[in-house]
C-alpha cells in the first residue's frame, strides 16, 4: 500500500537514515518491530532498542538474525527496561547523541479502562513518561522525534483515546525544541493483543470465538504499520500527523465479517451462539468441523462502533502522498504551558481515592471534544 510513497522518497529516506543513530522505544511490539524492519532497509549506523518485554526483545533479535540478507548494524543493542528508569537515562547519554528517536511504548487497548489502577498505569505510560522523555530530549535534542498515536484520538470516546489526543498536544508543543511528528492509524491485523490475534489463540487452544456484531474498523498489515511510521517520522514536517488514506465507505470492515472467512479457510463452519456459556458448552462441535462463535452487540464502556482519522476542525492534505493523508497541527499549548497542566495530573494520581470520573473530568477540561461512553461494563467481562 505504501510502496509507491517509499519508492518516490527513497533518496530522502536514505539521506536521513543511512549512517544515522536510532533509538526505538517499545521496539519489541508489532508496530515498533515493523518500524525497525522498515528502517533497516536504509542502513542506519546504530540501533538501540528498549522495551519492558524481555521475551519480546529476545524474539526481535532472533527474528532479525534469522532473515536471510537482513541488514543489521554492528552497533545493535537491546535493553529490557522502562523509558522512565534511571538506567534508561544512563544508556541514553552513553549511546547518544541520537539522530532519530521513535517511541512506540504506549497503552493502546480500550480494555485498560477496566479499573482505576489500570487507568492510572495508562496515564502514567501515555502521558507522564512521555513528558519525561520529551524533557530529556530537550537536553539532548534529536533531529527527528516520532511518537505513535491512534485513530481513537480523533473524537475520542474512551480514556485511552483521549490520553493519546492529549499526548499529541503534548508532543506538538515541543515542536519549538526539535522536529516532532506522529501518526494515527487503524487496527494492525493480528497484532499483539488484537481481537484477530485472539481468534488465532482461541483456535489454537480449541476454545470458542467471541466477536462483536456491530464494530467496524480499518485494518493495516504489520509491515504497513511500520512503513506508515517510518514515512511519518522521516518525511513528516514539524508538527504533522500522518494517517493512511482509507475510505469510510469502502475500507471499514466489520469484525463479524472476518471470522467466517478465517474459519472457512481453516476448514470449519461457524456456528453462532447468543451466549458465551452456550458457546463454551458446544466446543465438541470442533470434532465435526463446526466452530462455536459467541456473537454479541457492543455494550462495553469506551467502545466506538467505527473509527476515524481526523475531525472536521482539523486541516489535512490528501494530495501530498499516494497512500497517506497529512494533518498540519496548530499547537494549542506551548511546552511551558503544559507544566501546570501536568501538575494537575500529578496531583490527581496522588489521590488515595481517585475515581474514573475524576480522570474523565480532567481530560474533558483540555480535550473538550472527549465524549466518554460509560456503560459500567468493561471488556474484561467478555470472553
Amino acid at each position: 500500500m505504501f510502496s509507491e510513497d517509499i519508492l518516490k522518497n527513497k533518496n530522502v529516506l536514505s539521506e536521513n537514515i543511512k549512517n544515522k543513530n536510532f533509538l526505538v522505544i517499545g521496539g519489541a511490539g508489532t508496530i515498533g518491530s515493523s518500524f525497525i524492519k522498515a528502517a533497516l532497509q536504509f542502513k542506519p549506523k546504530k540501533l538501540v532498542v528498549i522495551d519492558t518485554n524481555e521475551n519480546g526483545l529476545t524474539e526481535l533479535v532472533r527474528d532479525l538474525r534469522s532473515i536471510d540478507g537482513q541488514y543489521i548494524p554492528e552497533e545493535f543493542y537491546t535493553y529490557p527496561l522502562s523509558f522512565d528508569s534511571p538506567a534508561f537515562k544512563k544508556l541514553f547519554i552513553a549511546h547518544g547523541p541520537f539522530d532519530i528517536v521513535a517511541n512506540f511504548a504506549a497503552h493502546k487497548h480500550v480494555r485498560s479502562e477496566k479499573d482505576i489502577f489500570s487507568i492510572e498505569a495508562l496515564l502514567e505510560n501515555n502521558l507522564v513518561k512521555a513528558k519525561g522523555l520529551l524533557d530529556l530530549l530537550v537536553e539532548y535534542p534529536p533531529k527527528h522525534f516520532f511518537c505513535v498515536s491512534t485513530d481513537k484520538a480523533a473524537n475520542p470516546v474512551n480514556i485511552m483515546g483521549a490520553s493519546k489526543k492529549m499526548m499529541e498536544e503534548l508532543i506538538m508543543s515541543y515542536g519549538d525544541k526539535f522536529k516532532v511528528s506522529t501518526a494515527r492509524f487503524a487496527n494492525v491485523a493480528f497484532s499483539n493483543g488484537s481481537l484477530l490475534e485472539g481468534f488465532l489463540k482461541r483456535i489454537e487452544k480449541n476454545q470458542p470465538l467471541s466477536c462483536p456484531s456491530d464494530v467496524k474498523r480499518f485494518f493495516v498489515a504489520p509491515q504497513e504499520s511500520g512503513e506508515i511510521c517510518l514515512l511519518a517520522c522521516i518525511l513528516g514536517k514539524n508538527r504533522e500527523i500522518f494517517f493512511p488514506k482509507l475510505d469510510m465507505e469502502k475500507d471499514l470492515v466489520n469484525f463479524a465479517d472476518i471470522f467466517p472467512v478465517l474459519l472457512n479457510e481453516l476448514g470449519f463452519e461457524p456456528v453462532i451462539f447468543d451466549s458465551d456459556q452456550k458457546a463454551r458448552e458446544s466446543i465438541n462441535l470442533i470434532d465435526q468441523k463446526k466452530y462455536p462463535v459467541y456473537v454479541f452487540k457492543t455494550e462495553t464502556s469506551g467502545e466506538k462502533l467505527y473509527e476515524e482519522f481526523y475531525t472536521d476542525s482539523e486541516i489535512f492534505d490528501l494530495d501530498k502522498f499516494n497512500a497517506l493523508g497529512v494533518i498540519s497541527k496548530k499547537t494549542t499549548y506551548s511546552s511551558s504551558q503544559f507544566s501546570p497542566i501536568f501538575e494537575e495530573l500529578y496531583n490527581l494520581l496522588e489521590k488515595k481515592n481517585l475515581e474514573k470520573s475524576d480522570i474523565v473530568t480532567w481530560l474533558k477540561k483540555y480535550i473538550p471534544e472527549f465524549e466518554h461512553i460509560e456503560t459500567g461494563i468493561s471488556l474484561d467481562k467478555k470472553m
